[in-house]
């Protein structure tokens, strides 16, 4: 194989670990915060809400595995999205939840198992109609999102984390700037997406000019995020959001705990969320427990089929849902026999029956 083949294939492989590797930032950010405003007592915190697990949809077949003997015991299941909101009020609804996370926690050892779900997957969004699941929380906010993932993935999920991309120039810009390395793709169309965020956000920007590895401002570094051109669609762009989020943990790392503290402060009115004091109390009761010990992502790469689906646009299909959700609950509990719900079953037939005319042309 040539030299330049091998680089290249060996950048790929680092791209694809930055996807996995960079969401723990996001917990790592909310268990700062909360921690933060538990210690201080803080008089401000999260925007909280309270889901009815009655209508989020957990199958009775998956209820059962909670109980004592079954495979999901002692696991608490936790929804994280990140959300394009511009303003307080879409953190409730109307914003499209570009990052869609599941972390696993297994209560007895502190194990922490990450799952990212592709925001243009084909799914059912909980009301029974398909398309994008980023499409679920822009419909019905955090209750019909958390729903989606329980229909679909036989999941138990009854508490989320929401968190808006409005925050994210002021995190940067109070750690001082990251370091991003830039193409010469993305910097054909960084400004461009500069310009958008600040006609939003009303405020001034200054122009990346050259390509390399260089510190960028908060509002260069979300423009950077936003980029979804140049090749690798929402993959790509997965990629660079989590290059992003790593390039935020170096630097927090490197900042001192006045500087921290104020940056976390600073984005507390951004997080939205169904944990209360107590469920916050609880998890943060013995933190020095829990660790991060995989990430992975869903539908898996071997298990996923692109398309475009007329009017519903570009998306990834699950070749197989079922099988999806077979090897989800092998990764976070480790089921090496687990049989999906006929609903299950279901979606992935209607899946087939939508996608089928697209894919088959």
């Amino acid at each position: 194989m040539a030299a330049g083949a091998v680089r290249k294939k060996r950048a790929g492989r680092r791209k694809a670990k930055l996807i996995l590797f960079g969401i723990e930032l996001i917990v790592i950010i909310v268990m700062l915060v909360v921690l933060y405003l538990v210690l201080n007592k803080s008089s401000e915190g999260p925007k909280v809400a309270e889901l009815d697990p009655q209508v989020l949809e957990i199958h009775e077949e998956v209820q059962q595995l909670k109980e004592e003997g079954g495979t999901m015991q002692g696991y608490r299941n936790i929804a994280l999205f990140g959300l394009d909101a511009e303003t307080d009020d879409q953190l409730y609804k109307n914003s499209h939840s570009d990052s869609i996370m599941i972390a696993s926690v297994n209560m007895d050892t502190g194990d922490i198992k990450l799952v990212s779900v592709y925001r243009d997957t084909y799914l059912n969004l909980g009301n029974d109609d398909y398309w994008k699941a980023t499409q679920a929380y822009f419909s019905g906010g955090a209750e019909q999102a958390v729903k989606m993932l329980n229909m679909n993935l036989d999941m138990d999920i009854t508490d989320f984390v929401a968190v808006g991309y409005k925050g994210l120039r002021g995190v940067i810009d109070g750690l001082g700037g990251i370091y991003v390395d830039v193409d010469s793709v993305e910097l054909q169309h960084i400004n461009n997406y500069q310009i958008g965020i600040s006609n939003v956000l009303k405020c001034e920007y200054n122009p990346v000019t050259e390509t390399g590895y260089q510190l960028l401002d908060g509002m260069q570094a979300t423009a950077y995020c936003r980029i979804r051109y140049g090749g690798g669609d929402d993959f790509k762009r997965t990629a660079r959001q989590r290059e992003v989020l790593m390039a935020i943990e170096k630097q927090a790392k490197q900042t001192d705990l006045v500087t921290l503290t104020k940056v976390f402060n600073d984005c507390i009115g951004d997080i939205y969320t169904s944990l209360d004091s107590g469920d916050i109390l609880e998890l943060l009761a013995d933190i020095a427990k829990y660790s991060i010990v995989g990430q992975d992502a869903i539908p898996q790469e071997s298990m996923r089929v692109p398309g475009n689906i007329g009017a519903k646009g570009s998306c990834i299909i699950p070749a197989s849902l079922e099988d999806n959700v077979i090897w989800l609950h092998e990764y976070l509990f480790g089921d090496e026999d687990y049989a999906v719900t006929e609903n299950v079953k279901g979606y992935e037939r209607q899946i087939e029956a939508d996608t089928s005319p697209y894919l088959n042309k």
